[in-house]
């Protein structure tokens, strides 16, 4: 199969998964950006959370003369690029098996905070940054998926300026100091917006100082999805791009390992 007919099968793909015809990019013209920070030692997972580990089971040439590599790994739910199923927050919602793909497929935007996450690294997303964006750019396209840029991802893995903190354990997550999205924001995407998901590029779409967690909730109990530890927002424009978020399908999971990448139309 060649090339171009290989992105316009992928496209048809997409736009019978998403029924977004109006608003999915053309694949047969662009680019994949790669939003995926890799897994491995450096890692960052919340504090109380043990990090990645990769142990090597066999590598190199075999009794029988050929190559061989084979590993495992050890990973929590909630660390690096991951998925938040909405179970995660809220009882009786969806498990990360149980997730539609239009909710992982679809035409997303970018809203920009890095400068006020500049200025305050507890800043904390509004309704008001959602209105400006619309003022610009128009309503948010119903089944967006929402991806916050708060300028975060650029301190990947340096724990410290990343979260706020090196410490591990319960006692470090006071300590925590990253931006996130405000509850009433959560709300108002909820109650006057039609959006399949939301993510960034912090460890948490709650600030970093949370303690209840209701952005979280808000989303989950509408059984809306978040993405977290999100890469590479800043080469995505505003609006126009194409995302595709595929979680390990762990059954009954909270979260999982995301894949997570971008058609970026030329």
């Amino acid at each position: 199969m060649s090339r171009d007919r290989f992105y316009r099968t992928l496209f048809v793909s997409t736009l019978i998964l998403t029924g977004c015809q109006s608003t999915a990019p053309d694949l047969t013209s662009g680019r994949w950006i790669d939003l995926t920070h890799a897994f491995d030692a450096s890692t960052v997972y919340w504090p109380t959370a043990d990090g990645f580990e990769l142990t090597v089971d066999a590598k190199g040439m075999n009794e029988k003369g050929y190559y061989y590599e084979a590993n495992s790994f050890r990973s929590a739910e909630h660390g690096g690029t991951h998925l938040d199923a909405p179970i995660h927050f809220a009882a009786e919602r969806q498990t990360v098996d149980e997730i539609p793909l239009d909710r992982l497929i679809g035409p997303g935007i970018v809203l920009d905070a890095t400068e006020p996450c500049a200025r305050d690294r507890d800043y904390q997303v509004t309704v008001s940054d959602f209105l400006a964006w619309e003022s610009e750019h128009g309503t948010i396209p119903a089944g967006s998926i929402v991806l916050l840029n708060t300028g975060f991802a650029q301190y990947w893995p340096d724990r410290e300026r990343y979260m706020g903190t090196a410490q591990r354990g319960p006692e470090a997550v006071a300590l925590l100091h990253f931006p996130g999205l405000h509850p009433d924001a959560a709300r108002w995407l909820v109650e006057e917006r039609d959006v399949h998901a939301i993510g960034l590029d912090t460890p948490s779409i709650d600030f970093g100082q949370s303690t209840h967690f209701e952005s979280h909730r808000i989303l989950f109990d509408a059984n809306i999805p978040a993405f977290e530890n999100v890469a590479n927002l800043d080469q995505l424009p505003k609006r126009g791009f194409l995302v595709i978020a595929l979680p390990m399908k762990i059954r009954g999971g909270s979260g999982g390992p995301l894949r997570v990448v971008a058609w970026v139309k030329s």
